[in-house]
């Protein structure tokens, strides 16, 4: 956009943009699509208000103005972020932020040979478990000297998956309206996030532990329902548990990738 005198102006877009890298918008506190406080999963919301901050009074009318104290709604109506952590099935309002998970019987991207596929959805506690548990029972037990008759180990470390799964839940882009894709191939799994990296972070610096919190209000309940510490080390973690993991910041797709190679048969 160009000025009379011809100067460039910023688009919405670019201006938006610049809102977004600075931290002063958040998809997170945007109205959740008609969700409102009488949306909530009140024994769940309950159980978990009752394990980290005590007793509360069950008075209807306290709800909203408790829900809203902790910046997960404004005036009835709950945000992104309130949709995702307690509401049983947000999919139905928020039907792209869920997990399409899929198992390939090759390693070829657009191969039509689906060993499994399914939609995961729900408060953002029950994603992580699904999402977990998808990738386990899809990988090879390794039995490391253990006896026949034990389990055996996944291939891949649990503290890595666990690490990667609520990194990609926790920091996509809310504002892009797109599923993460969870992929397994018989020679890799990739995470697939919506939205690249914020502009001042690159794939080297997260490896050494930088971090920028596109959804704060998610990360601070995550430390409480996932196993997240929201110091910006999940990343380091990951990579110690498990070395071979590649990154990518793909900027024109507007996503991340997360590659992690699995150990050949």
């Amino acid at each position: 956009m160009r000025h009379s005198r011809g100067i460039r102006l910023a688009t919405r877009e670019e201006v938006r943009q610049m809102f977004i890298d600075s931290g002063e918008l958040w998809a997170e506190k945007y109205p959740a699509k008609g969700l409102q406080v009488s949306d909530i999963d009140l024994p769940f919301f309950r159980d978990f208000y009752e394990s980290h901050y005590g007793p509360w009074d069950e008075n209807p009318l306290l709800l909203p103005r408790l829900v809203e104290n902790m910046n997960l709604a404004k005036d009835g109506a709950l945000n992104v972020a309130g949709a995702l952590l307690f509401v049983s099935e947000p999919h139905f309002r928020l039907p792209t932020f869920i997990i399409k998970a899929v198992v390939f019987q090759d390693n070829d991207f657009a191969s039509t040979n689906f060993l499994e596929f399914d939609d995961l959805y729900g408060k953002l506690s029950v994603v992580f478990q699904s999402a977990l548990g998808f990738v386990l029972r899809n990988l090879r037990p390794l039995q490391d000297g253990r006896g026949f008759n034990t389990l055996g180990e996944p291939e891949i470390p649990r503290l890595a998956l666990e690490e990667l799964i609520a990194n990609a839940l926790i920091h996509r882009d809310y504002f892009t309206s797109a599923a993460i894709r969870l992929l397994v191939f018989p020679n890799r799994i990739e995470i697939v996030s919506p939205g690249c990296l914020p502009k001042n972070l690159t794939v080297e610096n997260i490896k050494l532990g930088n971090s920028n919190m596109r959804n704060p209000i998610l990360a601070s309940f995550a430390t409480k329902l996932l196993p997240y510490r929201g110091l910006g080390s999940g990343i380091v973690r990951a990579l110690k548990a498990y070395p071979d993991i590649d990154f990518e910041n793909d900027r024109d797709g507007n996503l991340f990738r997360v590659t992690v190679q699995r150990k050949q048969a």
